[in-house]
């Protein structure tokens, strides 16, 4: 089998830049061909250390006092008093407009990423040969094996006459925060759910449902705890195990 034409696409695919046939398509060769798997896992690892290192500058004190040192030394243009204050008017009007559409922004990234960030974690299972480090079909041995690995407890549903079946887990990370990520199929789809503290991760408020590349996504608060569902399931199954792990609470 030939797989640079499928390679080629991976970066692409990572960054949610291909057309939804080619994803679908791609999506469906990594789950059929482990080299390109491995292969799409290993840049989700770089891509992961390459973001993870990028955070860790923040400008120091000696740096923001010497650009606020700059700016001050700079000397005003003197305008009359009347332009003055229509200026000062202006500018406070313009700041405000400015910094609402900033943060609406800023949200819209913060969100994009963290759907982004979520899509490259399914896919990440998808590509694992070993999806999960604890297998199990079991809810009573899934559950305990979380203890002491993240800082928060959850319960898991009964999943008899559901359809749903319990694969296992594994410790996940989301804006550096631990939380668990637990893996269900229904016949052939995979859902991966995700669980952290809600308050561990920042701007997804706003997020309860839509996609995140060719997967669906449903995300919900309950507690202290945010929860995320992603795969390529219908709507009606990610709905169906939302109402499951909602019970089990």
């Amino acid at each position: 089998m030939t797989h640079e034409p499928w390679i080629a696409q991976l970066d692409r695919y990572l960054d949610g830049e291909l057309e939804l046939a080619a994803m679908q398509s791609l999506d469906q060769h990594l789950r059929e061909c482990p080299a390109c798997a491995a292969e799409s896992l290993r840049r989700l690892q770089w891509r992961r250390m390459v973001q993870s290192a990028g955070k860790r500058f923040s400008p120091d004190s000696v740096l923001r006092e010497r650009v606020r040192k700059s700016m001050a030394a700079k000397p005003l243009r003197q305008f009359s008093w009347r332009w003055s204050a229509v200026a000062a008017v202006m500018a406070v009007f313009l700041a405000a407009a400015g910094w609402v559409i900033v943060l609406q922004q800023k949200r819209a990234a913060q969100q994009n990423y963290i759907l982004g960030e979520l899509a490259d974690l399914h896919v990440g299972t998808m590509a694992s040969a070993s999806p999960v480090d604890v297998v199990s079909t079991d809810r009573h041995t899934v559950k305990p094996w979380f203890e002491g690995k993240i800082p928060f407890s959850f319960n898991l549903p009964e999943l008899q006459g559901s359809g749903f079946e319990l694969v296992g887990g594994r410790v996940s990370y989301l804006e550096q925060a631990p939380g668990a990520e637990l893996v269900y199929r229904i016949r052939k789809h995979q859902i991966s759910v995700f669980i952290f503290q809600d308050r561990a991760i920042g701007g997804v408020s706003a997020i309860e449902s839509g996609n995140a590349r060719t997967f669906r996504l449903e995300s919900w608060k309950q507690g202290e705890l945010r929860y995320f569902e992603i795969g390529d399931a219908g709507a009606e199954d990610l709905r169906g195990l939302r109402e499951l792990l909602s019970r089990a609470n």
